[in-house]
């Protein structure tokens, strides 16, 4: 017994050691790249986040009620957010799609801390759990992460396009994602997991046309021109429409459930199928070790835990007044109290005029 036990410890301490030597850091050197940049992007986008948020939050407390997009510290934001989505759309020309998708995690940790330090907010035991959690996942998914090229020329991308296994899994993501639209249109049922599955399903597509775009541009900035290939400019408008989709199901999703619901359901749910479709795409751990994949989603499920952590226990917050006062509007007789659009360009806006008449009559 104690023979099989130390066999057993020397194997996991040579695969330990082979794991982070100096050979490990020279042959990812790539991915260690895209790495840096999706977690310095994430950041960033957290960053601008909070931006954007002070920047409402001190238009909530004016007393002239102005449009968020004419305030310069919302745009502020609003530039840095686009260049942290760039430096994500970046980083999967450098790294797989398993590895950048995950450190999604970043933004939502990195917003919980700059809240604390910047929006004066108190500082949790969740958020320091969390923090925690998504530090120990990252690391081991930076690890453990699949090595598979990332040179991914147009005649590679058109090859795995007919793939018989990319083709059964768009076929089956066609026929749940026709009967998912087919209960939340028709039968009007509004659940937050048929939306965010929605919504998954759509990133799955864009994460394999931001991966394809990406990777082309690279080769093509380093001498080999692939933007000459049509499958360039299929793979840029699945891209877009797809996002454009996901945006109107997750807004859609945003306005009928609280953010706290929101945001780590759909973490999980897009992280999950960003993966599955880099796998089945990309082919990514293919020849990857049973202990590899293990310790990947391991660090995964950490990630996931550290978003529920921060995100499930955060309180929603409120307008300081969130209501206004229908008597100082002029034309108006009423003097009762309505709830103003949360969603409008203005703060204060009514909900609906329709509304405003039936309440009067």
């Amino acid at each position: 017994m104690g023979i099989l036990l130390e066999s057993e410890w020397a194997s996991w301490t040579t695969f330990f050691e082979g794991t982070f030597s100096s050979s490990w850091y020279s042959k990812h050197k790539t991915e260690l790249l895209g790495v840096l940049l999706a977690a310095a992007s994430n950041f960033l986008i957290s960053i601008s986040l909070s931006i954007q948020k002070c920047a409402h939050l001190r238009l909530a407390r004016q007393a002239e009620l102005k449009p968020f997009y004419r305030s310069k510290l919302w745009w502020c934001g609003a530039v840095l957010l686009g260049l942290g989505e760039l430096g994500n759309f970046t980083a999967y020309g450098f790294a797989p799609i398993a590895l950048v998708a995950p450190l999604g995690c970043v933004s939502i940790i990195g917003s919980a801390f700059i809240s604390v330090l910047f929006l004066k907010k108190t500082m949790r035991a969740a958020d320091i759990l969390g923090g925690t959690l998504a530090v120990v996942g990252t690391y081991l998914l930076v690890t453990f992460a699949p090595n598979v090229p990332q040179e991914l020329t147009a005649r590679q991308v058109q090859n795995d396009l007919v793939s018989w296994p990319f083709l059964v899994y768009v076929i089956l993501e066609i026929i749940i994602f026709c009967i998912l639209l087919y209960f939340y249109k028709r039968k009007a049922v509004k659940h937050i997991v048929i939306s965010l599955m929605m919504v998954a399903m759509l990133a799955s597509l864009t994460v394999i046309a931001v991966k394809a775009v990406a990777s082309m541009i690279t080769l093509s900035v380093k001498g080999k021109m692939q933007l000459t290939y049509p499958v360039f400019y299929i793979m840029l408008i699945l891209m877009a429409t797809s996002c454009v989709f996901q945006v109107k199901f997750l807004n859609q999703a945003m306005h009928l459930y609280e953010a706290r619901a929101v945001v780590p359901i759909n973490f999980v749910f897009c992280t999950t199928s960003a993966i599955i479709s880099g796998v089945i795409f990309y082919q990514e751990f293919q020849s990857a070790a049973f202990l590899s994949v293990f310790m990947f989603l391991f660090g995964c499920l950490l990630s996931f835990l550290s978003v529920f952590v921060i995100a499930v226990n955060k309180k929603e917050e409120r307008l300081q007044v969130p209501y206004i006062d229908c008597g100082c509007i002029p034309g108006q007789k009423l003097t009762g109290k309505i709830q103003p659009d949360s969603y409008g360009s203005c703060y204060g806006t009514l909900n609906n005029k329709d509304d405003l008449g039936k309440s009067q009559s």
